[in-house]
């Protein structure tokens, strides 16, 4: 049985390569006709170097939780967490995406993948009333939940209220709010910006402790947007306003 914690089943080429140059892999299952192919014997041979097993079978989906686990899947030992406090002492202005209660894990997956792109510090999750941070989400970061620092709290609106003693602006997607994410001045500050819930948005409190709520402004009629899609605008805005990308 594997370990308890975070990214302890892995599958999909990405997610299962990107834990093994991470040294967190401890066992691999690979389908045996995927086996010839160019990248899957580089990963077998790269998991036998380090010592971790790998078994051959000839379907590997009886193991897997998505529907398309590209014919590897791995079990690991925990990722390893950080704490808000270390975030930012880490950084002088620190960027931070905060995900309030994200429901489907592939949308957390994604909103890794897109805060990892940006070049945002880390990402805030919440271990209740959320999506597990499992296979699911790790194929869909598509290996970048490796990459950036997770903070897992147990309660959003309480990490807000730390980020605002540690004098971190939080800022929060609102699709009802009066004013643009886009060239938000925070944005170049010390900020965490806030995500909520697909369809539900922010809850509540974590809204009331933000300091500042902006929207996505649209140029057609859709009601709002998929929870990792204002994710990717959001970090890359702030990568923009700061000059990372341009």
């Amino acid at each position: 049985m594997a370990p308890s914690g975070i990214g302890t089943e892995l599958e999909g080429y990405h997610a299962v390569h990107a834990a093994l140059d991470a040294g967190r892999v401890t066992e691999m299952f690979v389908e045996q006709r995927r086996s010839g192919r160019d990248d899957i014997a580089q990963l077998v041979d790269a998991a036998r170097r380090q010592g971790v097993r790998v078994s051959m079978v000839d379907d590997v989906r009886d193991r897997a939780v998505t529907g398309a686990p590209q014919g590897v899947v791995a079990t690991a030992t925990p990722l390893s967490t950080t704490s808000l406090k270390d975030v930012v002492a880490d950084h002088d202005r620190p960027a931070i995406l905060v995900l309030d209660h994200i429901e489907d894990p592939r949308n957390i997956g994604a909103a890794a993948r897109s805060a990892v792109a940006a070049g945002m510090h880390a990402m805030v999750v919440s271990d209740r009333r959320s999506a597990p941070i499992g296979a699911t989400a790790f194929k869909a970061a598509v290996g970048t939940l490796e990459r950036i620092p997770l903070v897992v709290v147990s309660s959003i609106a309480d990490a807000l209220r730390l980020l605002g003693k540690l004098d971190v602006w939080k800022v929060g997607l609102d699709g009802d709010a009066d004013r643009s994410i886009l060239g938000l001045d925070l944005l170049a500050e010390p900020v965490a910006l806030c995500v909520g819930a697909e369809g539900a948005g922010l809850s509540r409190l974590v809204a009331e402790r933000c300091d500042v709520l902006a929207g996505i402004p649209m140029a057609g009629p859709a009601e709002s947007l998929n929870a990792s899609v204002a994710s990717a605008i959001a970090c890359f805005e702030v990568a923009r306003v700061r000059g990372w990308v341009s």
